[in-house]
């Protein structure tokens, strides 16, 4: 089988489920040996209190064909995200693609209440657990990519630059989160330029992840019955679909091409090829706003 990444080390932060897991699984089905970090394994749970945790996501990988290690980590504890560094450099002595996707907001998110009625200690927390995870793992991950060229750095967020420039994502910590980890690719870009490495933001369309099967009462076989509750459900991704995008763009040898831009998983396939596990190519963006927001009937098919 082609193993295109083959040799390359990963690091994918926040691979416990949703994005991360499906991120995690694509990089190894392309050949690549991935640490898969959080906070969730099986003998100690995380806040969540949900049953994914980073040892099923690394064996996931080890069946795709590449190597998962699951290392329990808490990226708002210095030392131990410190620890993890120290970790990969002894064992590795270097790292080739690090995706930044810790959040955790889920459920501290109060949607359509205002700054002045939303809970302060949870959006604070929400401020804390999608931003500071973000610095801390950059402080101390990127003097290991930067040791060799190429290096590929992915933020994951919500939304486009430009989608998010025009719509409000209906809470101002939300939105200060996604926008703030788009801002923070475009400066990481500039910093890891004159190493010849690229750092971009990442979004995928609307996720299938698990926590979203369970809102719509349906698993990932019969996702298309969620159409009953939400029609537009229909545009929706699976994690693989977002995967694949990293994996394409780590197999990139001219990937500084998209050096600090923001991207999503619909507009990528469009120009690498690569599809979701049905063989589609969902547009979801596109969709939100052709479709959605000129208020017209469901079209998914369209856009896939």
């Amino acid at each position: 089988m082609n193993k295109p990444l083959q040799g390359k080390i990963a690091l994918v932060a926040g691979g416990t489920r949703g994005a991360g897991r499906g991120i995690a699984v694509e990089l190894g089905a392309a050949g690549a040996t991935v640490y898969v970090t959080g906070r969730t394994t099986r003998s100690q749970l995380s806040e969540y209190q949900r049953r994914e945790t980073i040892e099923e996501t690394a064996e996931l990988v080890n069946e795709a064909g590449g190597v998962g290690i699951p290392v329990q980590v808490d990226h708002l504890q210095p030392e131990q995200v410190k620890g993890l560094a120290e970790k990969i450099e002894r064992e590795q002595g270097r790292l080739d693609i690090l995706v930044n996707d810790i959040w955790g907001g889920e459920n501290l998110v109060e949607w359509e209440v205002p700054v002045w009625q939303h809970s302060l200690e949870n959006g604070l927390r929400m401020m804390r657990l999608a931003i500071d995870t973000h610095l801390i793992t950059s402080h101390y991950l990127l003097p290991l990519v930067i040791r060799n060229k190429n290096g590929l750095v992915v933020e994951m967020t919500d939304g486009t630059a430009a989608y998010n420039q025009d719509h409000y994502r209906l809470s101002l910590y939300y939105d200060l989160v996604k926008t703030s980890v788009i801002r923070m690719a475009w400066g990481l870009a500039k910093e890891l330029a004159p190493y010849q490495c690229s750092a971009v933001a990442l979004t995928p369309g609307w996720l299938r992840s698990e926590i979203m099967l369970e809102h719509f009462g349906v698993t990932e076989e019969n996702w298309r019955d969620g159409a009953a509750k939400d029609p537009h459900f229909l545009i929706s991704e699976s994690p693989h679909f977002v995967g694949r995008a990293v994996a394409a763009l780590a197999q990139d040898d001219n990937k500084a091409r998209w050096n600090g831009q923001s991207l999503s998983s619909g507009e990528l396939a469009q120009i690498y090829g690569f599809t979701d596990i049905d063989g589609s190519k969902p547009n979801c963006f596109a969709y939100l706003i052709e479709v959605v927001e000129a208020g017209k009937q469901e079209n998914a098919a369209a856009y896939r």
